[in-house]
C-alpha cells in the first residue's frame, strides 16, 4: 500500500496544496489522520517522532500534538476542528502551542513573526481506483517564502511517512 507516483506540490502565495494518491482504502487513510495511536506513527517530518497526540474528532473538538526533533526539541501544536465529514474531509485550525496547549506565536519556536497565529488546514479523502486521493490545503498566510517552503517540506515528509505506515498497516 504505497503512495503512487502521481503527486503534486503546488501553492498560491498563501495556500500550500499537496496531493497524493495512496494505495490504501479511504477509511484506513482517514483513520490514520484521526486516531491518535495511528497518527503518532507517521506525523511529523522525516526523523521526527510524535510522543503525544490527542484528538477530539468533532466540530469544536481540540487536536493537540507534540513533534520531537532528532535533537530532542519539542514542537507543540494545537487546533480546533471546524468540520468533520467521515471519511471524506476534515478541516481544522492550526497553531503553534506550548506544552499546556496555549497558543503561542511562531517566534516561540524561532520562526518569524509573520507566520499567522492561526492557520487553516483542509484535508480531503477521495476514493480513486481502489486507493485514496488525499488533497491537503494549508493556508500559510503571510509567512515568508522560506518558511512556506519549510512547511511544504514538512508536510511532504509526513506524507512519505504516512505512505510507509499504510504499507505496513
Amino acid at each position: 500500500m504505497t503512495a503512487r507516483d502521481r503527486s503534486i506540490n503546488a501553492s498560491t502565495e498563501q495556500v500550500l496544496v499537496i496531493e497524493r494518491v495512496f494505495n490504501a482504502p479511504r477509511e484506513l487513510v482517514f483513520k490514520a489522520w484521526t486516531e491518535p495511536r495511528r497518527a503518532m506513527q507517521w506525523w511529523g517530518p522525516r526523523n521526527f517522532t510524535t510522543p503525544f497526540c490527542e484528538i477530539d474528532l468533532r466540530p469544536g473538538g481540540i487536536v493537540r500534538s507534540c513533534m520531537r526533533s532528532p535533537g530532542g526539541k519539542d514542537y507543540w501544536g494545537t487546533g480546533v476542528y471546524r468540520e468533520v465529514v467521515e471519511p471524506e474531509r476534515i478541516v481544522w485550525t492550526d497553531s503553534f502551542a506550548d506544552e499546556d496547549g496555549n497558543v503561542v506565536p511562531a517566534t516561540h519556536y524561532g520562526m518569524s513573526a509573520e507566520w499567522p497565529l492561526e492557520a487553516l488546514v483542509r484535508v480531503t479523502f477521495a476514493e480513486e481506483d481502489g486507493g485514496t486521493r488525499l488533497t491537503l490545503e494549508h493556508d500559510t498566510g503571510t509567512a515568508p517564502a522560506a518558511e512556506r517552503d519549510m512547511c511544504r517540506q514538512g508536510w511532504s515528509e509526513s506524507l512519505d511517512k504516512l505512505a510507509e505506515y499504510l504499507e505496513e498497516a
